[in-house]
């Protein structure tokens, strides 16, 4: 057979265990087909094939997010102002305050999530004073993981909160010794008071919204990103806020393969909207683009344990096994696989002693349910999902909370949460994703540095090496794994004949370069079915979708792109820091460990300047700056 694609002169990791290694790819009607040695693929060149030299570079599956939600995340991706991966308070407000010169009233500039205080040099947030000077009379939004929000003054002018506004249930709004709103918002212990906030902001016209999700598949794109499994998401309604992204998928102009699961809307009616969907939809419905997977990741509301450790763990209440129960039978019934978000074991143990129940009735066999997040999994919870088949999807929240959660519980607490190590050991069906956009950023490779390092982006070492991941086991926990969380085993999550051909060739070798590289990895040539989604560098000639200009023209996606804010090569991003500290550090020599560039080690814990400690023991000068 003729190939519609050939790419050659490579170094492709297959994850197929048949045939590890290959040289070269052909692609033919979006799937692999031949991989192996350029002689054997370069036989199924045609006068029409496509052919891509690849130059010697390395070449891996496309990266498949476990959990994602990227309906909600595309719907208002080109309104957020993201502050993800971005290093330093200092050029975090730079950019807000050169966001709010260009955005008019009634606009709001919104900072939603994907980041925490412990990635600034500076390890802290805002002040709301702060806050103010930058933006006396534009709305600013701040939301920290799902803990907090901050708002200035203009921003509860426009919500409405004033001394007369009674406390919401399961959160609080600070205040005064006047009784007047702060601008400070907990979830305590549960998000509400910060969704519902959020959702009094002006929203984007259909047609923004249709570019602002293309925009956010092509920044996921830009990562690697050529997959992902949607989780619904709270004030994300069904079929309402599904009309974008149907109308791209009717289009053909999704560059991400999605999958999505239906998330009940309504507190005390959520068995009536999945005896409705079980009606109304058909699991599996769509194509290999769009397609439905299933219910969750919220079930039922009162078995919803939210993940803020800076709160003491929620108690679900008495009524959960009943609600959970009148669900689970509905979908169990008809077939439909579930998620379901349980961060602590206590709940997993009770909804467990559901799930056990059910399947005396009505067998959970080849029904691939599983539970998001398990941070805290204890070992008989892992046995009992595996006797019953489930699975457990893991996502790198602890690489953005790990912080609180050892000033909580303690540092042996975090060594091991959640186990990933324990969990692939045990035989349980594991994958891994973000959980992005909000308590979390959604570039997969931080994620995958936190399974390798057992980082948290702060730096902070909480997984010891025994129960970190290999790179290769990290990877097919992206990849291969996350194909059984959405019934997709076979199809696609390797480089082999007959899969979708979906990969990528990252900026750098992620097998070689140095553990602290990960992180920042992004590709230089993403394909998703054979098509190039996106190209730079030696590829960007190869481009075959980027999308028209962000919508509105003062969206903060024209300025800063995304992630790192990479638009600005001088700006924002992780470099940003390191240059001003080596042009301003004023040495006459180098640093014998870090050379000019101090500022990690200015932004450490570690006493640099105590010869005694860890860095003294290796030589570091940067004390002595």
């Amino acid at each position: 057979m003729t190939a519609d694609l050939i790419l050659r002169n490579g170094r492709f990791t297959t994850l197929d265990r048949s045939n590890p290694i290959a040289n070269a790819v052909a692609v033919k009607d979006g799937a692999f087909l031949a991989v192996g040695s350029e002689a054997d693929v370069m036989a199924h060149a045609g006068p029409n094939t496509k052919i891509i030299d690849l130059k010697g570079r390395s070449a891996l599956p496309g990266l498949i997010d476990n959990h994602l939600h990227i309906i909600r995340g595309g719907l208002n991706f080109n309104m957020e102002l993201r502050w993800d991966g971005v290093r330093s308070l200092a050029d975090a407000m730079s950019m807000l305050k050169r966001q709010v010169a260009v955005t008019p009233p009634p606009q709001w500039v919104r900072v939603v999530g994907g980041f925490t205080e412990h990635q600034f040099a500076e390890k802290r947030l805002p002040t709301i004073e702060e806050l103010n000077i930058v933006a006396p009379d534009t709305p600013v939004f701040i939301l920290h993981l799902y803990d907090r929000a901050l708002l200035n003054g203009a921003a509860l002018r426009a919500v409405g909160y004033t001394k007369d506004t009674p406390q919401p249930p399961g959160g609080e709004i600070t205040r005064d010794a006047n009784g007047n709103p702060t601008g400070l918002l907990l979830a305590r212990p549960n998000a509400a008071i910060l969704y519902a906030t959020l959702a009094k902001g002006p929203k984007l016209p259909f047609d923004y919204q249709v570019n602002s999700t293309r925009h956010f598949m092509r920044e996921l794109n830009r990562l690697g990103v050529t997959g992902a499994i949607d989780a619904g998401g709270g004030f994300q309604n069904y079929p309402d806020d599904y009309a974008v992204i149907q109308k791209l998928a009717d289009e053909n102009q999704l560059t991400i393969r999605l999958a999505y699961n239906l998330f009940t809307q309504k507190p005390k009616q959520e068995k009536e909207d999945f005896l409705n969907w079980t009606k109304t939809s058909t699991y599996k419905q769509g194509d290999d683009y769009f397609r439905h997977n299933g219910a969750g990741e919220m079930l039922v509301f009162s078995a919803a344990d939210f993940e803020d450790f800076r709160e003491p763990r929620p108690d679900m209440p008495p009524e959960m096994e009943g609600d959970l129960e009148g669900v689970v039978r509905i979908l169990a019934e008809n077939r439909w696989p579930w998620r379901l978000h349980a961060t602590y074991d206590e709940t997993i143990s009770r909804a467990l002693d559901v799930f056990e129940k059910v399947d005396k009735e009505i067998p959970l066999k080849d029904l691939n349910w599983f539970f998001d997040h398990a941070e805290t999994i204890s070992e008989r919870s892992i046995d009992r999902i595996a006797a019953l088949g489930g699975g457990v999807a893991v996502q790198h929240r602890m690489a953005y909370q790990g912080e609180y959660f050892v000033e909580r519980y303690g540092a042996a607490a975090a060594e091991a949460t959640p186990p990933v190590a324990r969990l692939l050991e045990k035989g349980v069906k594991t994958s891994a994703g973000t959980d992005a956009t909000r308590v979390a950023s959604y570039n997969p490779w931080v994620a995958l540095s936190w399974l390798v390092t057992g980082k948290t982006v702060g730096g902070l070492r909480i997984t010891p090496q025994r129960n970190c991941l290999d790179r290769e086991t990290a990877l097919r926990m992206w990849t291969e794994n996350v194909t059984w969380f959405s019934n997709e085993e076979g199809k696609k999550g390797r480089i082999t004949v007959g899969q979708f051909a979906d990969l990528i060739v990252p900026d750098r070798d992620f097998f070689g370069c140095p553990e602290d590289d990960i992180a920042h990895i992004s590709a230089d040539l993403t394909i998703v079915g054979g098509k190039v989604v996106y190209g730079a560098r030696d590829f960007a000639g190869l481009d075959e979708s980027a999308p028209p200009p962000a919508m509105p023209d003062w969206s903060p996606v024209r300025t800063f792109k995304g992630y790192g804010a990479w638009g600005e090569p001088d700006g924002a991003g992780k470099n940003s820091l390191r240059r001003a500290a080596m042009t301003h550090c004023g040495c006459a020599s180098s640093c014998g460990v870090h050379g000019h560039d101090h500022a990690s080690a200015w932004s450490s814990k570690l006493p640099v300047g105590d010869l005694r400690s860890f860095w003294g023991a290796l030589g570091c000068a940067c004390w002595a700056v």
